[in-house]
């Protein structure tokens, strides 16, 4: 009696994890195709046996993808780079942005591979999932940095033959001095100096 309930269950478990599926793999993908990846696609493939009754039903949950076209989706961790797979982290938690998470994430070099308007598409998405959650984010895009609500700069200062590393909080005009730097390299000039105050006032507006 009770392995038929378990079975009853876990049958309703699994339609109801189909559907889910279905929809969480159709709303990621919209999020991963934004960030540089026009032909990604990401699924949710459940494998189901009907083996000894286990606490969490009879499915094996597995995150599938591909980045290009003529490609079926395989075993996210085996073809994704490091890369892409921030960006699929990224978009997991904007499509995720209502359901229950961590209270505080962090992003290392989440734009890596890429720039411009993807870039800025990037800082955006993760501006907006910093509206419900605390994200932390590094990185060396301008695009980037300028969405983010409060930005430290990070230097590496060496003193005495030992090595530091000092985190400054930057005002509004060290913000756009330091994206300014970042768009600009050595010598930072009047249009990358323009072109980071422009930067930051898309973000605010």
């Amino acid at each position: 009696t009770a392995l038929k309930t378990y079975r009853t269950a876990a049958e309703k478990l699994t339609a109801e994890r189909g559907k889910a599926a279905k929809k969480f793999g159709t709303a990621v993908t919209t999020v991963v195709r934004t960030l540089g990846m026009a032909n990604a696609q990401f699924a949710v493939a459940l494998e189901t046996s009907a083996g000894d009754p286990r606490a969490l039903g009879d499915d094996v949950i597995r995150f599938d993808f591909s980045a290009n076209p003529g490609q079926p989706p395989r075993a996210l961790a085996k073809v994704a780079s490091g890369g892409e797979l921030s960006r699929i982290s990224l978009a997991i938690q904007v499509a995720g942005l209502h359901d229950t998470g961590a209270a505080t994430m962090i992003f290392d070099e989440v734009d890596a591979g890429v720039g411009g308007g993807v870039a800025e598409i990037v800082g955006q998405k993760l501006r907006e999932l910093g509206a419900q959650r605390q994200v932390l984010c590094v990185t060396h895009l301008a695009q980037v940095a300028a969405q983010g609500r409060n930005q430290f700069g990070i230097r590496k200062e060496v003193k005495a033959g030992k090595t530091f590393t000092r985190v400054q909080a930057l005002g509004a005009s060290e913000r756009a001095d330091e994206l300014a730097r970042m768009l600009g390299g050595v010598e930072v000039t009047a249009s990358s100096q323009a072109h980071a105050k422009e930067l930051l006032k898309r973000a605010k507006g």
